[in-house]
């Protein structure tokens, strides 16, 4: 039996159904795929976190910068946690954040992940919005369209990181986003000059978190993967279907899937987390798989 036939069995018997749903819910729930992770302890960088006033611009679902004391936001930092831990062991520099299909959560899942790296204070992280189809991290973000873009960066070879990337000092986070929808998305991303603006990002930031355009609507994210050190891949409960799922991982190259990320799964936390952080919110993280 392979490794992805397992893990399609252990999330379905421990009930984090691959199936279509009719509603969803706006608040992250996230699941990491990292055994490791469990057993190690939180850097101490997580511990000066404080929640933050929320500007009515930045979407409640970002708990990583609103409120990182939190139950969810702290399941981003064992998402963090793994990325680190492969940023040393495996040389994972840029990681991309993606899913299936439309809809199961890549974008909140990328963000918040970038936040939580970004606690670190001596962290230099940079998020990108490569999905140029339907770009959200701006919007999320509650970013104004003020300054460059990666589509203005693709286009005009005069523009550096430096003239389009936007500093979010609050949240020690650097972000570039893709700016208005292209016309041609697939051919600017094709472009040699999305591997020289890579090239630049490297020698700048210790970590590039790119949010990338799904995995199978659209080719984008194949053209993107060269670039890429390992994917994230973004799984919604009682929405992804099983063969989305193993469709997209058959088209990764194996050596660069990371482990997959279960989002929106209502289950209750354990009661261990209630005991120390008051009510549930309807979140918790599951260890179904993760590929060596």
């Amino acid at each position: 039996m392979s490794k992805f036939s397992e893990a399609f069995e252990r999330v379905e018997a421990e009930g984090a159904l691959l199936t279509p749903a009719s509603s969803l819910r706006t608040t992250a729930d996230v699941s990491t795929t990292s055994a490791q992770a469990a057993e190690l302890p939180l850097p101490a960088s997580a511990l000066l976190a404080s929640p933050v006033h929320r500007s009515d611009r930045i979407a409640a679902s970002l708990v990583s910068l609103l409120d990182p004391t939190s139950f969810e936001a702290d399941q981003y930092r064992v998402l963090r946690h793994v990325v680190e831990t492969m940023r040393k062991g495996a040389n994972l520099q840029v990681v991309a954040v993606t899913s299936p299909g439309v809809g199961d959560g890549k974008t909140t899942t990328a963000i918040n992940l970038a936040g939580t790296l970004a606690q670190s204070a001596d962290a230099r992280v940079l998020l990108v919005d490569t999905d140029l189809r339907r770009p959200a991290v701006a919007r999320q973000l509650g970013l104004s369209d003020s300054k460059g873009s990666l589509v203005e960066a693709l286009l005009d070879t005069r523009l550096t990181l430096e003239d389009t990337v936007k500093p979010l000092d609050h949240f020690n986070l650097s972000v570039l986003p893709a700016g208005k929808p292209a016309v041609a998305p697939y051919e600017l991303l094709k472009s040699p000059r999305l591997e020289v603006l890579f090239d630049e990002a490297r020698q700048r930031f210790d970590y590039i978190v790119l949010d990338t355009p799904p995995f199978l609507p659209v080719p984008d994210c194949r053209v993107i993967a060269k670039y890429v050190d390992g994917f994230l891949t973004v799984v919604a409960a009682h929405r992804t279907r099983r063969g989305e799922l193993a469709k997209a991982l058959d088209l990764m190259d194996p050596a660069k899937v990371v482990g997959l990320v279960f989002n929106r799964d209502d289950a209750r936390r354990p009661s261990y987390y209630t005991l120390y952080a008051g009510s549930p919110r309807g979140a918790r993280w599951r260890l179904p798989w993760r590929k060596p």
